[in-house]
């Protein structure tokens, strides 16, 4: 695995497969490979399947309403998908940590992966880095890793969009 294991790379994975579902093996594999992750297995419908399971569990702890219940649903997906650490040098791409049991397909793989990669980055970032894009015709998910933690937007282009709305709207006003 050449994607930082559990960081700030998984929960940008999840959110870039929760945004725009892959519908087929080989999309869901090529999303992985653009992400740096080389999955040691091929991946097969059940996988898809498995990860769609996954990022329904994941919509819902973005969604979530408050902290608790955000980390009550981020157990719940460690429950179901990590195992206990384990170092690893698999590949020969040195050595790191793994939260999930060896030989797992990739649906298992990214279930560990989107989990263990959100929890850590919600505790090392903070409960509320998360979300959707602050436009109201816009649903896209992002985690918030700016210096500041005050991200809103999905993009700049959704940035500048709802800029000009309040523009209109206190010309109008005014």
């Amino acid at each position: 695995m050449h994607l930082n294991p559990y960081g700030e790379d998984a929960v940008k994975l999840a959110a870039s497969l929760a945004n725009e579902r892959p519908g087929t093996p080989a999309e869901l594999a090529d999303r992985c490979r653009a992400f740096g992750l080389e999955l040691e297995s091929p991946v097969t419908a059940e996988d898809v399947e498995r990860v769609h399971a996954v990022l329904d569990a994941w919509e819902q702890v973005v969604d979530a309403p408050g902290e608790r219940r955000r980390a009550e649903l981020v157990n719940g997906m460690l429950a179901g998908s990590a195992a206990h650490p384990r170092l690893t040098d698999h590949a020969g791409s040195g050595w790191h940590l793994h939260y999930r049991d060896d030989d797992q397909p990739p649906g298992a793989v990214l279930a560990a992966l989107i989990s263990v990669g959100t929890a850590l980055h919600l505790v090392g970032r903070g409960m509320h880095r998360l979300r959707r894009c602050a436009v109201a015709d816009c649903a896209t998910i992002f985690a918030d890793t700016s210096r500041t933690g005050r991200q809103r937007y999905c993009s700049q282009r959704c940035a500048n969009r709802d800029a000009v709305r309040r523009h209109r709207a206190a010309r109008a006003r005014g």
